[in-house]
C-alpha cells in the first residue's frame, strides 16, 4: 500500500492554505543529507567498498543509533557486552565506542536509515502527512513534537526490551516520529480522503478516509508486534503513533495557526 497526498487542506475564510510546512521540508533534507554522506548509501568513499563499507555502517550505526541497553544504564556497552550481544553482520564484531552519550544517541538515531527503501518509506509519510500537522500546530511546536515524540518511542521500545536479545541491537530511523506525525493528524482530520495505492488489478488508485487507512495501519503495525521476528521495531511504531494521538487530543479545539 503506497500513499498520495491527502485530499484536505486547511484553509481560512477561503484564503490559501497557510504558510509552507518548512519544518517538514527541512527535516526531509536533513534526514536525506544524513544518508547520502553516510556508509548506508553507498556513495561516500570513505567507508569503503563490499565488507569494508558493510563494517564501516556497522560501526557507524553503533556510534549514532540508540542502543536500549545503553539508554538504560546511561553509558556505552563495554566491550564484554558487545562480546556476548549477537554480531548482526557475520565478520563484523562490534566495537566499544568510548565518549558516546546515549541522551544525545536518541535524537542523531532519528536521521539514520538501514537503506534506500528504509529512507524513502519514512519520507514518503512524512511528506504526506507531515505539513498538514505543522500548520496545524505551528512550525516550532511541530519540530519539538517531532523529536520529543521520537525520543518517547525510543525509550518506550527500550524499557520493553531491557531484558531481550533485542537490548543490545542498535535502533534507527524516524519511524517513531513520523508514527506520531500519523496520529496526530488521524486525530486532526479523520475524515479528511486519503489516495491509496491498493495491489489489487495494477495497483487501483482508491480513495479512502484517514482513519480507515491510518487505522488499519495501527492495526498492521500492533499485530507485527506480536508476530513479526527481528529487524523491524514495530514497538516504536505504535508508541510514536499513541503518542501523536494523545498529543494531538490537548490542541483538539484550539484554533488554527494563522499563516506566518
Amino acid at each position: 500500500m503506497a500513499l498520495a497526498a491527502p485530499g484536505h487542506t486547511d484553509t481560512r475564510d477561503g484564503g490559501p492554505a497557510g504558510p509552507a510546512p518548512a519544518v517538514t521540508y527541512a527535516l526531509i533534507a536533513v534526514n536525506t543529507l544524513v544518508f547520502l554522506l553516510g556508509p548506508a548509501a553507498g556513495l561516500n568513499p570513505l567507508y569503503g567498498t563490499g565488507q569494508a563499507r558493510v563494517c564501516s555502517e556497522q560501526r557507524y550505526e553503533q556510534r549514532w543509533g540508540a542502543v536500549p541497553a545503553e539508554l538504560l544504564a546511561g553509558r556505552p556497552l563495554t566491550a564484554e557486552q558487545l562480546a556476548e550481544a549477537p554480531d548482526p553482520v557475520p565478520g563484523c564484531p562490534a566495537a566499544p565506542t568510548p565518549g558516546k552519550r546515549p541522551a544525545v544517541s536518541v535524537l542523531t538515531g532519528l536521521f539514520l536509515h538501514a537503506g534506500w527503501l528504509h529512507l524513502a518509506g519514512n519520507l514518503l509519510f512524512l511528506h504526506v502527512f507531515g505539513p498538514t500537522v505543522e500548520r496545524r500546530v505551528g512550525r516550532a511546536r511541530f519540530l519539538l513534537f517531532y523529536l520529543a515524540a521520537g525520543s518517547l518511542a525510543t525509550y518506550g521500545f527500550a524499557l520493553a526490551e531491557a531484558h531481550s536479545a533485542d537490548s543490545t541491537r542498535v535502533l534507527i530511523g524516524a519511524s517513531g516520529a513520523i508514527s506520531a506525525v500519523l496520529g496526530a493528524y488521524l486525530r486532526f482530520h479523520p475524515r479528511s480522503r486519503v489516495t491509496t495505492l491498493v495491489p489489487l488489478l495494477l495497483f487501483l488508485p482508491l480513495r479512502f478516509p484517514a482513519w480507515l487507512v491510518l487505522g488499519l495501519w495501527f492495526a498492521l503495525q500492533w499485530w507485527s508486534v506480536h508476530s513479526a521476528g527481528p529487524g523491524v521495531a514495530y514497538l516504536v511504531h505504535v508508541i510514536g503513533f499513541c503518542a501523536g494521538f494523545l498529543y494531538a487530543c490537548t490542541v483538539v479545539g484550539h484554533p488554527l495557526r494563522r499563516p506566518g
